[in-house]
């Protein structure tokens, strides 16, 4: 596993359209595509890849937090965008993309810096133009809720019939 340290390092839209979404996240968790950069810097890994389901491990550090001391809320965002979206990704079909439409985060207790946690994402829907999936973020240890999500994406179909 490793994460791009440059465009260079990325998988180019070849690569991408030349797998089902699913094989895509397959060959990311496997360590065959590297993993965005973002990952690095919000700190958290692909985990496990399944048909309309992802879950990233992460564990937010003191450089996340906003200035009261608490974990920003961008980072919950940014996690849950990551899993459900992903989740979408699974469930496209070779020649095809997803983009994030919008998404809703509701925070419900606070994270504690250096808390290791799980975010997943689930598809409730998958249809020819557009995804729906909900995710959460829990404790890794005692699966305490910390946040749940909604998003819709955009699927876009590039190549193929």
């Amino acid at each position: 596993m490793f994460t791009a340290s440059s465009p260079d390092q990325m998988p180019d839209l070849d690569t991408t359209l030349s797998m089902s979404g699913l094989a895509f996240m397959q060959a990311m968790r496997d360590g065959e595509i590297s993993h965005p950069p973002v990952s690095k810097l919000m700190n958290y890994a692909l985990e496990e890849v399944a048909q309309g389901k992802i879950v990233f491990r992460g564990t937010p550090g003191f450089e996340h937090t906003n200035p009261a001391g608490g974990i920003h809320g961008g980072w919950y965002g940014t996690l849950l965008d990551s899993c459900m979206s992903c989740a979408v990704m699974t469930v496209t079909p070779q020649g095809s993309v997803y983009t994030t439409l919008e998404y809703k985060v509701n925070m419900v207790a606070a994270i504690p810096v250096g808390r290791e946690i799980l975010a997943t994402g689930t598809v409730d829907h998958a249809g020819r133009t557009t995804g729906v999936a909900h995710g959460e973020i829990r404790d890794a240890e005692t699966g305490k809720l910390y946040a749940t999500g909604s998003t819709t994406c955009l699927i876009m179909k590039l190549r193929g019939n």
